[in-house]
């Protein structure tokens, strides 16, 4: 069917176009769009109120929804009271109606909206992240992928901010329920992937919630590095091996931190007969400040305890502790450390019998078994390896028994080495050591490996001195920072750290060159060379174990580096009394048992002639063969 022609009137437009830009029609519309703004301007505070009081009305009415049927009356009966003093009260009525045109006025005011979403910038950085995540949190044959490539990426990431200069400070994500979280390998990954993409240089902490499927990412502060060492404020038992994140641990103690003194959370390790993991092992990159560790918790033991010091590397990195009260021995020399280690081995034992009998005679145990006693051991492997070449005992074995039973006794172990010999390491050390510290830069394999787990941290761009990271047994893996405690004498330490280690320091008690070639055995009393000593009364003034040090007293350098100590004269001396006492005599002089009190390595420098005559020898290996 043909289609019927328009009328002519509304096909031909040209009286409507001579209407519409006719000079009447025009001044018509300036003249209604003036007293339009003219109207809006007049009434617009009438607007402004009336805005104001629907807002209250509605807010009002949802207020008496939201309240029970069983409060209504009692709120309704105290709407009228005030309504009725407002009534009573002179000029109420008028002062109540200008209240209430201006609560209208103050709520229907035009608010400026508040910018609200990331800006254009930070939307594509987040466009980004979530391309990025799409091939590992998505599977073929889900109906609903929450990632897609284009799709939307605010289902995907629930919290987001952005620091003042546009890097990504936190984001929270959701993750599908398929997503295999409990698999380390899959979380480093995705951890790789956001690390990435969210900018390197810093260091993100990642929280694993699997029961919401979340995932949230944190950057972190760097942790501080101005805390030097210093009186903690702790309790007996508790030592701080440094300091970690505020939420990290639900305690704090005041630092002194530069110029001012605020608080820091620390990472408390405790001791003693109830501590879970009375141990520490330390592994770490050569300059790393694992000697830091180690000198700062000396400083901290030697408040209610005694230490032994064994330096297996020989750099007289401990050189500041020799001679001081509370310090029992600082051995450098494979001699020194066995004859060491071995006295700390038999004083565990004689601590564990001591208290046993006074346990079973119903009596409290003896104040010499209840101090604490620390064995510091700073690379005992080279020791070993020294002692492997040498044919003699390996140093980590008389460790066994203060690891195994050093927690009942009183006794402290702490070790210290280096990756690259951390194999060497006896069983002993690697079981009994349920306090690790791992510090340096290394992988998240690596931390796994002497940890147990991997750090929920990825590692800084550049790692100072005395960086790791801490776990005590089964607790979260911890970043930390050893507090500064470099060694006073050497000549680069700073003199404000040199006088912080040096005010932490016990007073001394040997002189620091030494007490001379002629010192006594039991007690520090001289004996001339050549003389035969009084070996059959121990004294009664001994009370600190011997330095370490070559009795001729010639200190190179420091002071306080060690000479070896030639073993065979402990050997020899051991065997001449064996055979006294298997043949009965009694005319022959022999040595007392070391104990406690009794200087360390005491029989290494006495040694009985053929005329059954002992007498005092210099501790170095030239000496004894000269005597010999």
């Amino acid at each position: 069917m043909a289609r019927r022609p328009l009328p002519r009137i509304l096909t031909t437009s040209a009286p409507l176009a001579r209407m519409a830009h006719s000079a009447s029609l025009a001044r018509s519309r300036e003249l209604a769009r003036t007293a339009a703004d003219s109207a809006s301007d007049v009434f617009h505070p009438l607007i402004t109120i009336g805005r104001g009081l629907r807002r209250l009305g509605a807010a009002g009415r949802g207020r008496w929804a939201e309240t029970p049927k069983d409060q209504r009356g009692p709120l309704a009966f105290f709407v009228g009271a005030c309504g009725l003093v407002v009534w009573l009260v002179p000029y109420g009525p008028l002062l109540a109606l200008i209240a209430l045109m201006g609560a209208g006025a103050w709520a229907g005011r035009e608010r400026t909206p508040v910018a609200t979403g990331p800006s254009e910038a930070e939307t594509e950085r987040l466009r980004a992240l979530y391309e990025a995540l799409v091939p590992y949190l998505s599977a073929e044959g889900d109906p609903g992928p929450l990632y897609a490539h284009g799709g939307d990426w605010e289902r995907a990431f629930t919290e987001y901010a952005f620091d003042d200069s546009g890097r990504l400070e936190r984001l929270q994500l959701k993750y599908p329920a398929y997503f295999t979280d409990g698999e380390d390998r899959s979380r480093v990954r995705i951890e790789q992937v956001l690390y990435a993409k969210a900018g390197r240089g810093r260091e993100y902490h990642f929280t694993w919630d699997e029961l919401a499927n979340q995932l949230t990412l944190t950057a972190l502060d760097p942790l501080p590095a101005d805390i030097a060492a210093q009186r903690f404020v702790t309790s007996p038992g508790e030592t701080v091996l440094g300091f970690t994140d505020p939420d990290s641990v639900p305690r704090t103690l005041p630092v002194t931190g530069g110029q001012e003194t605020r608080d820091a959370p620390p990472v408390v390790w405790r001791t003693g007969h109830r501590s879970t993991e009375p141990h520490l092992l330390v592994l770490g990159q050569p300059g790393t400040g694992a000697t830091t560790l180690l000198r700062s918790i000396a400083l901290q033991a030697l408040q209610h305890g005694d230490v032994l010091v064994i330096d297996g590397s020989g750099t007289g990195e401990y050189g500041c502790l020799a001679g001081r009260s509370g310090v029992l021995g600082v051995e450098s020399g494979l001699a020194g450390a066995l004859a060491t280690l071995e006295w700390a081995s038999h004083e565990t034992e004689r601590r564990l019998i001591a208290g046993n009998r006074a346990r079973q005679a119903g009596g409290a145990a003896p104040d010499d078994t209840r101090r604490p006693l620390w064995i510091i051991a700073d690379r005992p492997t080279a020791l070993s390896h020294i002692a492997v070449a040498e044919g003699r005992d390996d140093p980590q074995q008389w460790l066994q028994v203060p690891l195994r039973h050093g927690r009942a006794a009183q006794v402290t172990v702490v070790v210290a080495d280096q990756f690259e010999t951390a194999e060497l390491l006896s069983d002993p050390v690697r079981a009994h050591t349920k306090a690790r510290v791992v510090l340096g830069p290394a992988t998240a394999e690596e931390v796994r490996a002497v940890l147990g787990a991997p750090p929920h941290t990825t590692p800084p761009a550049q790692v100072p001195p005395g960086r790791g990271y801490a776990r005590l047994g089964n607790a979260p893996v911890l970043r930390l920072q050893v507090p500064a405690t470099p060694d006073p004498l050497d000549d680069a330490t700073g003199q404000a750290h040199r006088e912080a280690v040096l005010a932490l320091l016990p007073e001394r008690t040997v002189p620091a060159d030494g007490a001379g070639a002629t010192e006594s055995v039991t007690g520090g009393k001289r004996v001339e060379a050549g003389k035969p000593a009084e070996v059959g009364k121990p004294a009664a003034g001994s009370e600190r174990v011997g330095t370490g040090k070559s009795s001729d007293g010639g200190g190179s350098g420091r002071g306080t580096r060690a000479e070896p100590v030639d073993g065979s004269a402990a050997v020899e001396a051991a065997k001449t009394e064996r055979d006294a006492e298997e043949t009965g005599s009694a005319a022959e002089p022999t040595a007392p048992e070391p104990s406690a009190a009794e200087p360390v390595g005491a029989s290494a420098r006495v040694r009985t002639d053929k005329g059954a005559k002992p007498r005092v020898i210099k501790g170095t290996v030239e000496a004894v063969r000269a005597d010999g």
